[in-house]
């Protein structure tokens, strides 16, 4: 085997969604040669389709205090979320969203030229006391705007982007340390070891392991994929955020942001339920309990259409201003996939897949840590994750919304820091093993010399459908029993599919092929964590543990690729400078 061209970096980032890219412009701006890869051009990474907003305390609407907003993330979470990093970004949130503004992002703005700020599902003021305005919005467009502000501001500091790249692999040498990764060109199909004396994850989710969800086709959990190959654990896999309002039948998002606008949930007795489960907060209640509320409208014969499948979402009362100035974007979403004029009539809406709360560990730092010589937060030498694919635990069980925003910005900012700090052009880059490339070799090869096997795209569909139906909003011991050993059985066949395209340029095929490598690893992750957890507690509603159970589960999940097998760690409940916030019931 020949070995593989190599090229040469201070900082690799796989991912050019809003963390990879405020990580890399910190980096670029201190003068780091910085490479950062995407499967697609940057600003249709994911991030783009965020729609209702940025959570800060600015107080621009009325009264507001990072403390309450630290309250109301740590409740979000079911006391899952790691109090430490939750103060951490709640503390953080006005400076990032003000560097933004000053970086040229279009913030709507108030009469007297502050940031216009909406109500978002569970906000409050005085630690639940009554609703806030806190989500700082560029109408319904946020995520679209804040992505192209900071692709603009990279593109002026010279960060280097390899546009239609996929990395496959993480390299690691023998001590461990993580010296970059094997990457695909998709034009020319060729195979290159990017080095990094930092590597830095960024992918994004993985919703596309479910049917029906919210996430670009390119979410396929990537960095989680290739952190689990590598021995690396993924921590609260089980945890899966359902939006509640998706397009019945397309799973496209309805932004929170219409009903933090005024907009309403109706069942088909013309009923707003959401009075009966969540009295205070109502229709802003916290995503997991308005998703189940649904589910429980639907399952219990008041669910709206032909098949009593959906409920409505009712925002005509609001006005064709107030829906062409804030909702534009939901306006044409309405009418384009569901068919409706919310104008004049109501969208039909479903609990979606929308947000993965695990992801691969990491500290406020966005180092990577792994349990090690008896500490349960050791960084791994040279690897850092941000964004959706690392688990700082700013979310826990459950994310509020807004918070996915801030999550992207705080965190790649904070790893932007450190890394600079390191200072890396003094630093001489380790020496790769002499089989680097290896594992992403022999993959390929399998791939290329498979004559016959299953259809990648059929196991794939196999694989979301059975994550649908036994990892839904509501969970028992038979349903996910039967889902680890579908999941399993699933991963036998992913080592026996075949392409039919044994070409070089643009192979779509093969991209999509090892796509599903990552999911595979990302589904098993999912379901042998949630079978284990015997509790509710957030996102994960089980019918037969109905309760919350802090004596036992109150910890925080480790899954290991290597055996297929789980390890535990404690949730940090001390804060970093205020009182911890004790776990009590959760109410709305």
């Amino acid at each position: 085997m020949k070995p593989l061209e190599r090229r040469r970096f201070d900082a690799v980032i796989v991912g050019a969604g809003g963390s990879g890219m405020r990580a890399s412009l910190q980096l670029a701006e201190a003068g780091l040669s910085v490479a950062v890869l995407s499967k697609v051009f940057p600003t249709r990474s994911h991030t783009v389709a965020a729609q209702g907003g940025i959570g800060a305390s600015l107080g621009n609407m009325s009264e507001d205090h990072w403390l309450w907003h630290m309250y109301d993330t740590v409740k979000g979470s079911d006391w899952l979320g790691d109090q430490d990093a939750i103060e951490y970004m709640c503390r953080m949130a006005p400076r990032v969203v003000y560097e933004l503004e000053h970086f040229g992002m279009p913030f709507d703005r108030n009469a007297d030229g502050t940031i216009y700020q909406r109500p978002f599902g569970g906000h409050s003021a005085n630690f639940g006391e009554k609703p806030v305005q806190r989500a700082c919005a560029a109408a319904d467009r946020t995520g679209h705007a804040m992505l192209h502000t900071l692709y603009q501001r990279n593109v002026r500091a010279h960060t280097q982007f390899f546009v239609e790249w996929m990395a496959l692999d993480l390299v690691r040498d023998d001590a461990g340390a993580v010296v970059g990764v094997t990457a695909l060109e998709m034009e020319s199909g060729e195979v290159m070891v990017l080095e990094g004396k930092v590597t830095l994850l960024a992918t994004g989710g993985a919703g596309r392991i479910f049917a029906a969800s919210t996430n670009a086709f390119i979410n396929t959990g990537d960095g989680l994929g290739m952190a689990a190959r590598a021995g690396l654990p993924l921590q609260d896999m089980e945890f899966w955020q359902f939006h509640p309002t998706g397009v019945a039948g397309a799973g496209v998002l309805i932004t929170e942001g219409v009903r933090g606008e005024g907009g309403i949930l109706l069942n088909s007795a013309g009923e707003r339920f959401m009075e009966r489960y969540a009295p205070n907060l109502k229709d802003l209640a916290s995503r997991d309990v308005v998703s189940r509320s649904i589910d429980q409208e639907i399952k219990e014969g008041r669910g709206c259409g032909p098949h009593k499948d959906y409920v409505l979402l009712k925002l005509d009362h609001l006005g064709p201003d107030v829906i062409n100035k804030r909702l534009p974007s939901i306006r044409e979403i309405a009418i384009k996939f569901a068919n409706v004029d919310p104008v004049r009539e109501p969208i039909p809406v479903v609990p979606t897949i929308h947000y993965m709360m695990g992801g691969i560990p990491t500290n406020v730092h966005g180092q990577v840590v792994a349990p090690a010589r008896g500490d349960p937060a050791v960084p791994v030498e040279g690897l850092y994750a941000v964004g959706e694919c690392a688990c700082v635990s700013v979310h826990g069980a459950n994310r509020l919304g807004t918070n996915s925003l801030l999550d992207l910005l705080v965190f790649g900012r904070s790893a932007g820091d450190h890394v600079v700090a390191l200072n890396l052009p003094a630093q001489a880059h380790r020496s790769l093993p002499n089989d680097a490339g290896a594992p992403s070799l022999a993959r390929l090869a399998r791939l290329d010399g498979a004559k016959d096997g299953e259809r990648v795209a059929d196991v794939a569909a196999d694989l979301r459908r059975t994550m649908q139906s036994h990892c839904g909003v509501f969970r028992n011991q038979e349903i996910l029993s039967e889902g680890v050993r579908k999941v399993r059985e699933l991963a036998e066949r992913v080592a026996r599919t075949a392409i039919g395209d044994r070409s070089r340029t643009f192979n779509t095929a093969r991209v999509e092929a090892l796509e599903l490598d990552n999911l595979i690893e990302v589904a098993k992750a999912t379901v042998v964590s949630a079978e284990a957890r015997r509790e509710s507690r957030g996102a994960q509603a089980r019918s037969d543990y109905p309760d919350r159970d802090d004596v036992h589960w109150l910890r925080h999940t480790l899954w290991y690729r290597e055996g297929d097998r789980l390890d535990y760690k404690p949730v940090t409940l001390k804060p970093l400078t205020v009182e911890s916030f004790p776990p009590k019931v959760r109410t709305y």
